[in-house]
């Protein structure tokens, strides 16, 4: 093999220009389109320019939906005059669905944040989260190649 020649055929040039994965838990995606939360910004610039390949699954599409209809979110999204429509068109236009992810080495204590970190072990992918019971898994999951919370520049 060529020297500078990637596996799949490109340059190396290529794969620096490859998106960085990454799996956002829904806490941050409504961190992104709903709270608009100054700190997010430029992790939304990431997926929203393409430098970030959001991996997902339908389960979690079905979390944000149920969460976008908690009385608390459902205020925002009304003083925002943001229809939950248009935040479930942001998860399906950004986000890669993926199918579900085997089970990884370490459980979250907390079960609905699992399918997260499944997904992320699966993929190599950085993960988002803001969890506790995900946040205290960090030396674990960077064992399985995840970064948790990763700067995004």
């Amino acid at each position: 093999m060529e020297l500078g020649t990637a596996v799949n055929g490109g340059t190396g040039a290529d794969l620096a220009q490859a998106p960085v994965r990454r799996v956002l838990d829904t806490n941050i995606v409504l961190d992104l389109w709903v709270f608009d939360e100054p700190k997010a910004q430029p992790l939304r610039t990431s997926v929203e320019s393409g430098s970030t390949q959001w991996l997902a699954t339908a389960a979690m599409r079905e979390e944000l939906a149920r969460v976008l209809a908690y009385p608390q979110i459902a205020k925002r999204l009304t003083y925002r005059q943001l229809p939950a429509s248009t935040v479930l068109g942001h998860f399906d236009h950004w986000a890669q669905l993926q199918p579900d992810a085997p089970k990884a080495p370490y459980a979250c204590k907390d079960a609905d944040d699992q399918k997260f970190i499944d997904l992320a072990v699966q993929h190599t992918a950085a993960l988002h989260s803001k969890d506790a019971q995900v946040l205290c898994m960090k030396k674990r999951l960077e064992r399985c190649g995840v970064a948790l919370n990763p700067t995004v520049c």
